[in-house]
């Protein structure tokens, strides 16, 4: 017979018996980034906002989302297509009535009849659940800020900005036309430069499509 564990006396004091130990913290997803890092300007005066670091941190993020939710979901399908298909297969109701009783060729059926409906099921709950997984996620991931470096922004037109950089080099005196040609006016260089851009930024026109990033 297997001695219950004894509580340690009320006088021990040694680490082992006062340390608490948790767990590791698990790591930010996002952390506070500068907007506007100007060197030279305290922190105090700087606005900041949640990025992730890089965009591959951001599309772990995003396949981890989607992964988790899709098993979620398939865990919950799973009871709901058992139920299903056993009350698609159960005999008929009118053998147990006139005391037919069920005989062991019926068994065999029902079992046939439960796996065919599970696989089924399951084969249809699947593609839905992934559909879904990817609806949730994409909706937060989407907006979510992601650190960029200037030359790696997506925003980033390098075509306009070289037009820009020759105008004012070349001190032409048909600078303000050009400036009026170009596709973007001069505010929107402002977004083009920034240190963080929006995940549908990375993925293009298609931001539906997460499977080609």
């Amino acid at each position: 017979m297997e001695k219950p564990n004894e509580s340690p006396p009320i006088d021990d004091y040694s680490p082992k018996n006062t340390l608490i130990t948790f767990k590791e913290p698990i790591p930010l997803l996002r952390g506070p980034v500068s907007t506007e890092p100007k060197e030279g300007e305290p922190i105090a005066g700087r606005s900041f906002t949640l990025a992730f670091r890089d965009p591959i941190s951001w599309e772990s993020a995003y396949r981890n989302c989607e992964h988790q939710i899709t098993q979620q979901c398939e865990t919950g399908v799973r009871i709901g297509c058992s139920i299903a298909a056993s009350h698609k297969c159960q005999p008929p109701w009118w053998k147990a009535v006139f005391g037919g009783g069920v005989s062991k060729q019926d068994l065999a059926e029902r079992q046939k009849c439960e796996e065919l409906e599970m696989e089924a099921c399951l084969r249809e709950a699947k593609e839905k659940c992934v559909g879904y997984a990817r609806d949730k996620c994409s909706r937060a991931f989407l907006d979510a800020r992601i650190c960029v470096t200037g030359a790696k922004n997506p925003n980033l037109n390098w075509k306009e900005v070289s037009k820009l950089i020759s105008c004012v080099n070349l001190a032409d005196k048909n600078l303000g036309t050009d400036l009026l040609r170009l596709q973007r006016p001069w505010v929107d260089f402002k977004t083009q430069l920034e240190v963080t851009c929006r995940g549908r930024d990375l993925l293009g026109p298609d931001t539906a499509n997460f499977d080609d990033f």
